[in-house]
């Protein structure tokens, strides 16, 4: 597998480049720190899906990231993971006194793979995993929703038996959780706890006990 990262800062106010944020590091750094921090989604790695999404964000003056949001994407996971690196970089970029923090910056990030044969990946075969994967978000939270329900006490046998069925069919077992929870555990080792417990809050909701004591641990 191999990053291709590029970074472009563009200004909201064309021909203004005389006062550009600066990642502490450079460029270099700042693909440096990516690479070292980016965890290729499990989703898109299985299915080829690889290319550049786009992420908006704006500085203040200490140099810390507000208002970031996904600009162009695809609409599955690569778009959570762009957006979660960024956001890994707060706090590291140097801020020109006179820089106006109302601006915004895009960082296109390039995700690429090697070595998955994805060159045998048709554009309709892209196409077909982009939509199976929204459809799969939606299933998903009809999973949630059941033990959700059912923490409440509010369920039946039969209604739990149509939700383990639809959980196999998603893939949501136990190599699943714990894949998922050692994706969580290098997230906290990024210090980013945020996304770790998201992880880890996500293996609890689709009905695994398997996280419940890194829960009590780290994201009380």
């Amino acid at each position: 597998m191999n990053l291709i990262l590029a970074l472009i800062l563009w200004l909201s106010t064309p021909g203004n480049f005389t006062n550009v944020p600066e990642f502490k590091g450079g460029q270099r750094g700042l693909n440096l720190f990516i690479a070292r921090n980016m965890l290729y989604p499990e989703y898109a790695k299985q299915n080829c899906l690889q290319g550049t999404v786009n992420i908006r964000f704006k500085l203040t003056k200490k140099g810390e990231i507000f208002g970031s949001k996904v600009q162009k994407g695809f609409g599955v996971d690569l778009d959570i993971e762009a957006l979660r690196i960024v956001r890994l970089t707060s706090g590291l970029w140097k801020v020109p006194a006179a820089f106006d923090t109302t601006q915004s910056i895009v960082i296109p990030i390039n995700f690429a793979l090697k070595e998955y044969n994805c060159n045998e990946r048709s554009a309709e075969d892209i196409r077909d995993a982009i939509v199976a994967y929204k459809a799969k978000q939606d299933l998903t939270k009809a999973v949630i929703n059941f033990y959700d329900k059912k923490s409440g006490g509010s369920y039946s046998a039969e209604d739990e038996a149509r939700i383990l069925e639809l959980k196999q069919q998603l893939g949501y077992d136990d190599r699943f959780f714990d894949r998922t929870i050692r994706q969580a555990q290098q997230k906290l080792r990024q210090g980013d706890k945020e996304s770790a417990c998201e992880d880890f809050n996500l293996v609890r909701k689709l009905g695994s006990d398997k996280a419940d004591q890194i829960l009590a641990e780290h994201c009380q």
